[in-house]
């Protein structure tokens, strides 16, 4: 085979005896990848398996300050007040806003939005933008996907006599004291009495819309009607966001991805028709994660995120082609220069001693400058490549700013936080973060987080691993495990789609695919087992050195594969290795 760069196979725990004896009634194959989810007891396992909206979505009002935000929102509609939506630029946000206030215009509020410029305003709420809505007439802002750490902000917004409620998911300051006045919906600040702590900041939002909607005096059918038609928007927000699809958040995906199915959005219908998704069949999270997200986020990355919102709230048929185009163009740039700068930087690593960290710097003329709506996308794609943390600074007008992604093995957040003196803004979690600095400290930046590197990462292995969860013979790869494993769609964070390894598999057949041959098909049969495809999107040349007759361990996905009305099993390529290797 190909020099590859060599992966750790872990296989998870089998499940005890007495665990699978709980549970006679479910297949062993289910219980091990419920068991390796944690969801081990019978209401969690009811829970996962049925994810009925009705039965386990929790009641908005649980959230202690849900009373209070919903009587300041009726005060304000009752009094014909200007309502301005504070949203956010990614995709969470956009969808957040757009859900908002659609709910609100509905309840014949008076509705305003205001999306910050990612690259003049950044993240969050600034004192410019405040006086502007303020100056417009807005009497009530409602911060949607920001404003936990905006104290100082919505102070300014009182002092002028505008309310403010803040829906967020982000972490709250360390501090209370530091803590914006309230209505605070924020499922993770202190004290918060709502049970899930999950929530995107479209879920977030959507609870604030529900309770509205639930304190209406609309008919029970037409406050169903109304939830019923903003689920799409919250299954998109929420997979984007790549919040842990477990508990709630994986029981609005999975109604949100049903109302996708059918949306009457006419938005979210262009942009799947001009982006050809799916081609008919019902959409999953995969598509939202790696198709209909990023041309969203394209918008704020390359120009403004207004334009993402106005094709999810626009009912002009000739409107949306126009957005959806756009954005499906404006997708096409961001991969493009994603690339660019990808392979500018890659052409300075050694790959042979990267170190324990990869820091890029752009330090050249401002006017191509690298954009600083890509560098984070960037940082990933040498963090997955490498297995090294990696950071992507660009210079601005005044100064630098930064993102970083980073592996397991390395808290990227904490490592920020202890270089916190020389840092003008941050935020982030442990795998990835963005900051500012000014020129002055990069140089003391990159010292302290290169040394901080080698210290925490001196002893690790830093070679990529892959999770595992279960070890087949290769004769259980059939209709029935395929069927079985798609109960546990949709999959994200905390519930990823199930990998499962076979040993001594012995090739028959061999082919290339596409248009180019870079697909490779494999033929596989164990002693035991039927022939069964395994499919290789885009690694013919990464396994170019198999032979027919080669016998292989495998790492792959289990799917159903539909072809010409066919339906069959087949396995999906994640790994190879030779039988007589020593995983």
């Amino acid at each position: 085979m190909s020099n590859t760069t060599e992966k750790i196979w872990q296989v998870m725990p089998e499940i005890e005896d007495d665990f699978a004896k709980k549970f006679p009634g479910l297949d062993r194959v289910v219980l091990q990848l419920l068991y390796n989810r944690g969801i081990t007891s019978a209401e969690k396992i009811e829970e996962f398996l049925n994810p009925d909206f009705g039965r386990y979505s929790h009641d908005p009002f649980l959230f202690r300050d849900m009373e209070a935000a919903t009587e300041l929102v009726i005060k304000h509609i009752k009094a014909r007040n200007k309502i301005t939506v504070f949203g956010d630029y990614d995709a969470d946000g956009v969808t957040a806003s757009a859900l908002l206030c659609e709910i609100l215009r509905t309840l014949k509020a008076e509705v305003d939005i205001y999306i910050p410029d990612r690259v003049s305003e950044g993240y969050g709420m600034n004192a410019g933008a405040i006086d502007e809505v303020a100056a417009g007439g807005t009497k009530l802002i409602i911060t949607v996907d920001n404003g936990i750490r905006n104290k100082k902000e919505i102070d300014h917004a009182r002092s002028l006599g505008v309310d403010v409620i803040l829906t967020d998911h982000h972490i709250p300051p360390d501090k209370k004291e530091d803590y914006p006045a309230g209505p605070v919906i924020n499922p993770i600040v202190e004290s918060e009495t709502y049970p899930f702590k999950y929530l995107a900041g479209v879920g977030v939002a959507f609870k604030l819309a529900q309770a509205l909607v639930f304190r209406s005096k609309l008919s029970e059918a037409d406050k169903e009607k109304l939830i019923a038609g903003v689920m799409d928007l919250v299954a998109i927000g929420t997979v984007a966001d790549m919040v842990r699809l477990k508990g709630e958040n994986r029981i609005l995906v999975e109604r949100g991805l049903k109302a996708l199915d059918r949306t009457g959005r006419i938005g979210l219908v262009e942009l799947i028709k001009a982006a050809q998704i799916n081609n008919g069949k019902a959409l999953d999270s995969w598509n939202i994660s790696f198709q209909i997200a990023p041309r969203l986020n394209a918008a704020g990355r390359m120009d403004h995120a207004n334009t993402a919102f106005e094709l999810l709230i626009t009912k002009d048929k000739t409107e949306a082609e126009t957005l959806a185009r756009r954005l499906n163009s404006r997708n096409q740039d961001r991969q493009e220069d994603t690339e660019e700068i990808f392979q500018e930087i890659d052409s300075r690593i050694d790959p042979a001693d990267p170190g324990f960290i990869i820091a890029s710097v752009y330090d050249g003329a401002e006017d191509r400058a690298w954009n600083e709506g890509l560098i984070g996308l960037v940082a990933g794609k040498i963090c997955e490549k490498y297995h090294r943390p990696a950071l992507t600074i660009t210079k601005t007008k005044n100064g630098y700013k930064g993102s970083g992604r980073s592996v397991p093995e390395f808290n990227l957040i904490e490592a920020i936080e202890e270089c916190s003196a020389v840092l003008e803004k941050y935020g982030g979690h442990p795998a990835a973060c963005g900051f500012s600095l000014a020129s002055g400290n990069l140089e003391k930046f990159k010292s302290l987080i290169t040394d901080l590197a080698a210290k925490k990462l001196v002893l690790a292995d830093l070679r990529p691993k892959i999770k595992i969860d279960a070890e087949l013979d290769f004769s259980a790869v059939n209709d029935d495990l395929a069927e079985t494993i798609k109960r546990f769609e949709p999959y994200g964070q905390g519930n990823i789609q199930p990998k499962f390894m076979s040993r001594a598999v012995r090739i028959v057949d061999i082919r290339n695919m596409g248009m180019d041959g870079q697909h490779i098909k494999l033929r596989l049969k164990s002693a035991g087992s039927l022939p069964i495809n395994a499919i290789g999107f885009g690694q013919a040349e990464k396994w170019r050195d198999l032979r027919l007759g080669d016998e292989i361990d495998i790492v792959y996905y289990v799917e159903i594969n539909e072809f010409n009305g066919r339906r069959e099993a087949q396995a999906k390529i994640v790994d190879i290795k030779s039988s007589s290797h020593n995983s």
